[in-house]
């Protein structure tokens, strides 16, 4: 006796070797024995073979046509064998009540199931859907094969094309243009990303780069909204000072400026003053949730996109020849020994006097100028001289910060890197399109304008950083618990020390105009500016306050997302250069096994044959091809070029290098299909 049986929804056939009432003992054609249940036994049968039995009861439901056999099926509950009876005859055969069982369970559109072998046929007006949606399917796997075909043969449909981003780092993949990806990418044996580039969806590596980042952080574009520079309504008071500035001359958003008081007279004040928008803007307005939004300004060379509109950066940046609103840190020395009287701050306005530039001034004050009065110097530009003496008193107090900072770390700051500015001088309004010519040119670290900057920032970040703990207002702080290798910078509430600077606490507090963080910050010195001790009952944010803590967790997030596209930027600018001026061969100097840092470009770059070099060898490399989708390019050594290695700075490995690899897409070729599925062959042990 054979028994055919249904199991997990396949149907299997099987000899009986002993049953009760409940169930059967069948063993398969594999030899394999499953106990079965009586409810799930369909057919009995002395013959033919089961196997035989499954096999021309598959070719005859490959012919039962479903349209007609809807037509014959009662209209309230059956079972396959009536049907059977009412489409072939009334003496419907074991083979042709097996086919009508197979056919009626594979079109669950036609007929629905209502048990084991029982159905019932679907309403005419379901039915209609159904094969409508069908259609629809069908018409649709035909525009995947057509648009995989296209891509097969190396041309990109427009359709694709639209979606390109999407379907490469955010598709739905049960997109048609997705799946047509898929499916070429399958049947030419070629990676997506290649495919892609093949068929010439991508034309442009800056603009994979560009759109990739946009579809991520500004999926909506980067223009804004219309919204107006609210003005400042406190009366505040004029500072009796002459300001300046130290930027770029790129840099539109002037947070910072500097003054001296007092030279000459044996105490020295020394003046940072940092614009205020948090004057003007609330929190909780529509402008605080577009800063909120953006959380900072994205650089990249040739381009930026800023964190307020435009207008509103020019109504509170430290413009020359202005009387700007600022939150001003005053800080009193004693000219002689340099050491703190005290400090105060101060909501104000403060004239401007001149916008100085690092890339106009950097070569004309070198620190041998500002360190004698003496010296004289040809070419140096008018507004630098009218500000020497305070420039030079800015050195010396910048060089003592510089070393107390260093006491407490530990060891002195490396500036044994430069660092590079990049300037792409015909990208337009909207950026570069990323094939024009690029300049790199060198700004040494530890300039003196580069550090009289720098040091000024942080003795504000630093001061305004404890104040706050003392008068119990919560800010946004950067800590490092230690220099040891893998402590890294965290960012918190509490007023923690930060190792790597050398400060007891660090706020940042500097660049309102740039980093919502600073605006937050700043939001929190004006109520203790205002309030004093009292100022925690009115800051907009107060201790154990969980927005500040959302804060930081975005900001942390946004700003690690957008570093690391200007490194990808400036990675991508570096290679670009190569290509334009030919450059085939670099001096470089090996820091890591198979790693080595080009002499003279912000280049890292992975290395053959360095093995038996030690860190700190200079070598000449020949160059490999260069992928700018990818921003990879090798080297191979072609000459040691010196003899005795240079230590290589330990500081230098724990910093992060950006190295090219493989981009990660969404595009999963090893997926299964939903419209695919692997079925078992009819009969197959599939129980286990």
């Amino acid at each position: 006796m054979f028994v055919l049986f249904e199991d997990a929804g396949k149907f299997l056939a099987g000899r009986v070797l002993s049953e009760s009432d409940a169930s059967a003992q069948v063993e398969l054609e594999s030899g394999k024995r499953v106990k079965v249940k009586s409810a799930n036994v369909l057919l009995r049968f002395e013959k033919p073979q089961p196997a035989e039995l499954l096999r021309e009861a598959q070719e005859v439901a490959a012919g039962i046509e479903l349209e007609l056999a809807w037509e014959f099926a009662p209209e309230e509950e059956f079972g396959f064998a009536e049907l059977a009876r009412e489409y072939f005859s009334a003496q419907a055969t074991l083979v042709q009540q097996a086919a009508a069982l197979l056919r009626l369970f594979e079109a669950p559109h036609y007929f629905r199931r209502a048990g084991k072998g029982r159905f019932r046929k679907a309403p005419a007006e379901i039915l209609q859907q159904a094969l409508l949606a069908i259609e629809k399917k069908k018409q649709v796997q035909a525009q995947i094969s057509a648009w995989a075909a296209e891509l097969a043969a190396g041309t990109c449909p427009p359709a694709i094309r639209e979606q390109l981003y999407k379907i490469l780092f955010k598709p739905d993949k049960n997109a048609p243009e997705y799946k047509a990806v898929v499916e070429a990418s399958r049947s030419t044996q070629t990676a997506p990303l290649a495919l892609l580039q093949k068929s010439g969806a991508i034309t442009s590596p800056y603009q994979f780069h560009w759109k990739r980042f946009l579809l991520e952080w500004f999926p909506k574009g980067t223009g804004f909204p219309p919204l107006a520079a609210p003005a400042i309504r406190d009366e505040l008071p004029l500072a009796t000072v002459q300001a300046f500035s130290v930027d770029d001359s790129s840099t539109t958003e002037i947070d910072d400026a500097l003054s001296v008081q007092g030279l000459g007279t044996g105490t020295v004040t020394v003046g940072v003053h940092i614009a205020a928008p948090g004057l003007a803007i609330q929190a909780g307005t529509p402008l605080d949730q577009l800063a909120r939004q953006r959380l900072s300004t994205v650089y990249m060379p040739g381009h930026k996109i800023t964190m307020l509109p435009d207008d509103v950066v020019q109504a509170y940046t430290l413009m020359e020849g202005r009387d700007c609103p600022a939150v001003s840190l005053y800080v009193q020395y004693d000219e002689a020994t340099l050491a703190v009287k005290e400090s105060q701050t101060r909501l104000e306005r403060v004239p401007i006097a001149v916008n100085l530039r690092h890339d106009q001034l950097d070569e004309h004050l070198p620190a041998e100028f500002l360190e004698d009065p003496t010296a004289s110097r040809e070419g140096v530009p008018e507004p630098a001289l009218r500000f020497r003496a305070e420039l030079s008193f800015l050195f010396r107090l910048a060089r003592q910060l510089k070393a107390q900072r260093e006491v407490l770390r530990g060891k002195p700051e490396n500036f044994n890197r430069p660092d590079y500015n990049f300037r792409v001088p015909t990208a337009g309004e909207q950026g570069p399109a990323g094939d024009e010519p690029v300049e790199i040119t060198v700004r040494k670290r530890g300039a003196p304008l580069d550090l009289i900057v720098a040091e000024a920032m942080i003795l504000a970040n630093s001061t305004w950083g404890l104040w706050l703990a003392e008068c119990g207002v919560p800010g946004i702080y950067r800590s490092q618990a230690s220099l040891a290798p893998g402590v890294k910078v965290r960012m918190g509430t509490k007023a923690l020390p930060h190792a790597g600077i050398g400060v007891k606490s660090y706020a940042w507090s500097t660049s309102p105009l740039r980093r919502y963080t600073d605006l937050v910050n700043q939001w929190q010195i004006i109520a203790a500016a205002r309030h004093g001790r009292t100022a925690a009952l009115a800051a907009p944010f107060k201790p154990k306050d969980a927005e500040l803590f959302s804060v930081i967790s975005a900001f942390d997030a946004a700003y690690s997302a957008y570093n690391g596209h200007q490194a990808a930027m400036e990675r991508y600018w570096t290679l670009k250069y190569l290509q334009n001026n030919g450059v085939r061969e670099l001096e470089a100097t090996v820091f890591k096994e198979g790693l080595a840092r080009a002499d003279t470009l912000p280049l890292v770059l992975p290395v053959l044959g360095t093995a038996d070099l030690p860190r700190g060898a200079r070598v000449r490399l020949r160059l490999g091809e260069i992928d700018l989708i990818t921003l990879d390019v090798s080297g191979s050594v072609l000459q040691r070029l010196d003899t005795i290695a240079e230590p290589a700075s330990v500081e230098d490995d724990s910093e992060e290098e950006t190295v090219a690899g493989p981009i990660a897409i969404a595009v999963d070729v090893s997926e299964t299909s939903e419209d695919n599925p692997v079925i078992a062959p009819a009969g197959a042990d599939v129980s286990s």
